[in-house]
């Protein structure tokens, strides 16, 4: 049990002590960032399931 106790301890000591913690505004701009680059690649996996969609339709349509 003395383990796990240490182990909080110490666990909590890093958090408050050692770890540097974004500011806000850092935090944000890198939400920003990441939903930026969400956005761009959810619309590269759409232009490329579209392109995909079109060339076997007319794949299909040139076997019929």
């Amino acid at each position: 049990m003395s383990k796990v106790v240490d182990y909080i301890k110490d666990s909590y000591d890093e958090l408050v002590n050692k770890v540097t913690w974004p500011s806000a505004r850092d935090l944000a701009n890198s939400a920003v960032v990441v939903l930026v680059a969400s956005l761009l690649i959810a619309l590269v996996i759409f232009a490329m399931d579209k392109l995909i969609q079109v060339v076997i339709e007319f794949i299909y349509d040139l076997l019929r």
